[in-house]
């Protein structure tokens, strides 16, 4: 039974019914649906809108056709138009037309926006403890690998040694924003919208503030308008998931590079990786390129979104049903994608030796080369020409710069002494490199320490 059919004469087509259906996608606000309709009948209810003693039978209905839901006595059909209109049909038939008084004062324009900003509540409250789990793992595996020694790139060309431990605190601060992204939308989101009607209110004495109160919203929206056709906070949760994958992304690219028999910086857990059909040697890591590819869908939620809310006129419109499947499929390949990669930097063991050799070649002191020229007197200028000059030698030669005599070095500036080896070991580029935000040890331990600290302070209990 359709919740608008007084007007029609003629059903509608099956197609067109199955077409004009989001009980598949939006089923799942079954909770928040049946919880926004509660808030709702105890404010009308106490501002005298319906008797009370039908309001408490509704209260009654709803809260046992949520239970029966959650433990499957009562499957949602999937003939329904939506899962508003299933649920109050299902009310309607359990306790008699006094069902069809939970609607007074309300349209499905402000409900579903309800629902959906309740849903969203939830999950990014999870999201964020989902991204904090993640956070500890890359401290744990960060405090294991403070001195761990390999080289940094830029280019994607050897550039300075950097440690393990300094790596991962990169992605470390990436999430920490990500994390303030979301804190971001659910500040915004936080207007409780029901109350605005299909787009002009109600001429019900309705308390929109107890619905908010009741619903926990900061506040409630102030334009009716705006609150049925707004699909901001959605675009905007779309957006901070999209950076989410898009860290992950990159991430997923290193691990995949560190995997190759090229690089060979870590190796995978058998329980994440997979093999190859036909080469029986092969060791793929199928879960950063799984997480690398599903980037580009989250970004296409993300651009269905902002499509689909270009050309739209105030105020709701159909259109505005295909918000919730992207945005579903957006969270769900998010929380798939960043528990997976989880698990899978938890179990991959790193091969500290290999990153210790790969920091070696490449010519990653150099720049240290010309800091302890500077360092005795000469212009950095004159210091980068030396060296440069110093390291097309060592091209020639096929031998690094700490592997040339003190007299070879002597040709190239008399301001070499003895030390020059001890300043240009692996061990001294890092620990030298003292600076707030830098690779040494000191440094490094400072940021394990504001990452610790961010965990603690933002845990949703």
């Amino acid at each position: 039974m359709k919740l608008w059919g007084g007007r029609f004469q003629k059903a509608v087509d099956n197609l067109v019914n199955d077409f004009n259906s989001s009980i598949r996608t939006d089923g799942r606000m079954f909770k928040e649906d049946i919880d926004g309709s509660l808030a709702h009948v105890k404010m009308l209810i106490a501002q005298d809108i319906i008797p009370k003693q039908d309001g408490e039978k509704i209260i009654s209905g709803l809260t046992e056709i949520s239970k029966r839901i959650e433990n499957g006595v009562i499957e949602i059909d999937p003939s329904s138009e939506d899962i508003h209109s299933f649920i109050e049909a299902t009310l309607t038939y359990y306790i008699g037309d006094e069902g069809k008084k939970l609607h007074t004062g309300r349209s499905r324009n402000d409900q579903v926006t309800l629902d959906t900003r309740l849903y969203l509540k939830k999950e990014l409250k999870n999201l964020i403890n989902v991204i904090l789990s993640f956070e500890e793992t890359l401290l744990i595996k960060a405090e294991e690998n403070i001195d761990t020694i390999m080289p940094g790139y830029t280019h994607m060309q050897k550039a300075q040694p950097i440690t393990f431990a300094h790596h991962l605190l990169a992605y470390g601060e990436m999430f920490k924003r990500d994390l303030g992204r979301i804190k971001d939308a659910l500040k915004r989101m936080d207007e409780m919208p029901l109350g605005s009607g299909a787009l002009a209110t109600s001429t019900y004495p309705i308390d929109r503030e107890m619905v908010a109160k009741e619903l926990d919203f900061a506040s409630i929206s102030l334009n009716s308008l705006d609150a049925v056709s707004d699909r901001d906070y959605v675009i905007e949760t779309l957006s901070a998931l999209s950076m989410i994958m898009m860290h992950l992304s990159r991430f997923s690219e290193e691990v995949i590079l560190w995997c190759t028999h090229e690089f060979s910086f870590i190796e995978l857990d058998d329980a994440y990786s997979t093999g190859s059909s036909i080469m029986p040697q092969k060791k793929n890591p199928d879960v950063a390129e799984l997480v690398r590819g599903k980037t580009g869908r989250v970004y296409g939620d993300l651009i269905t979104l902002l499509t689909l809310m270009k050309g739209i006129p105030l105020a709701y419109n159909k259109d505005m049903q295909e918000d919730k499947e992207a945005l579903f499929d957006a969270l769900d390949t998010v929380f798939l994608s960043i528990k997976t990669f989880n698990g899978m930097l938890k179990t991959m063991r790193i091969k500290k030796d290999n990153m210790r050799k790969g920091a070696l070649g490449g010519f990653t002191n150099a720049t240290d080369v010309a800091d302890y020229l500077v360092k005795k007197g000469v212009a950095f200028r004159n210091a980068h020409e030396v060296v440069g000059a110093i390291v097309l030698h060592c091209i020639n030669k096929g031998i690094n710069i700490e592997e040339l005599s003190l007299e070879a070095l002597k040709e190239f500036s008399s301001y070499f002494e003895e030390d020059i080896y001890n300043a240009i070991s692996l061990e001294t580029c890092v620990e030298e490199r003292k600076v707030i935000g830098g690779p040494s040890s000191k440094s490094v331990k400072i940021q394990l320490e504001a990452l610790k600290n961010f965990i603690d302070n933002n845990k949703i209990v």
